[in-house]
């Protein structure tokens, strides 16, 4: 099964901005494991920009474009030198994708895109994609890693594209603020009223929310692929997920 994972910042880091080394080395165990049993996992990975912060020891996340790409450049090197210790005792190969808007809208730079990833695939390797926030301006962004997520699933003709966040899944209100609010187990439609449950961003290290969530689960499943919300406190999660047990939220792939 091919199967894209995207990993926000929260997962990655403290709220300091500094790696969370546990949840990073449980997480590449895990996706070795299940390459080891004959997955196709592709990682989408946040986190550049926040482990940018905790380098220079930023407290905020820098709201300038020029400061943001220079964070992000500082932040890059670290995450995959990270994920590149972590997978190699493994003895997984992993390879960097850096993308802008450009590379998944013009259809030769999407193309080679694809290609690029069937190939690594091919190779046994394990691409770790995340946006170009080094170069990336309004006109190129795409602007959050869980849109960026599902974009890879469409094109890369994955079968699952699991969210990992800080939050169970999609909820009938704030579980943050409502003792009421309960989880949806499985979304086989998303009407207006699921659209109206997506609130605003979780912690304040990333940049998506339950509304980016939703809008990814709407170019995932339009795609033909199933997409699964889920905490990402315990990367272990992965195995029930991918055996398709109810775990999180589960949007229904369209059957058309």
């Amino acid at each position: 099964m091919r199967t894209v994972v995207k990993v926000g910042t929260s997962t990655l880091a403290y709220s300091t901005g500094n790696l969370n080394i546990r949840h990073m080395e449980k997480l590449c165990r895990v996706l070795s494991d299940l390459k080891n049993a004959g997955n196709e996992i592709i990682l989408v990975s946040s986190g550049a920009v926040g482990m940018g912060m905790g380098r220079l020891s930023l407290s905020e996340r820098p709201t300038d474009i020029v400061s943001k790409q220079a964070v992000a450049a500082v932040g890059q090197c670290e995450l995959m030198y990270t994920y590149d210790k972590l997978f190699s005792e493994y003895n997984h190969t992993i390879a960097q994708i850096l993308l802008t808007a450009d590379d998944v809208n013009d259809r030769a730079h999407r193309e080679n895109f694809i290609a690029t990833v069937n190939r690594l695939l091919e190779m046994n390797v394990l691409p770790v994609i995340n946006e170009n926030d080094t170069v990336s301006t309004d006109e190129f962004l795409i602007g959050d890693n869980d849109t960026l997520s599902a974009v890879v699933a469409a094109n890369a003709g994955a079968d699952l594209l699991i969210l990992l966040t800080d939050i169970d899944g999609l909820f009938t209100g704030d579980p943050r603020k409502s003792e009421d609010a309960e989880l949806i187990p499985e979304v086989e439609e998303i009407t207006e009223e699921i659209e109206a449950l997506a609130g605003g961003s979780g912690s304040g290290m990333g940049t998506g929310g339950m509304v980016t969530k939703v809008r990814a689960a709407k170019i995932a499943t339009a795609a033909g692929c199933d997409m699964v919300i889920a905490n990402g406190k315990d990367p272990s999660i992965l195995y029930s997920i991918i055996e398709g047990k109810p775990v999180g939220t589960r949007f229904v792939r369209r059957k058309n």
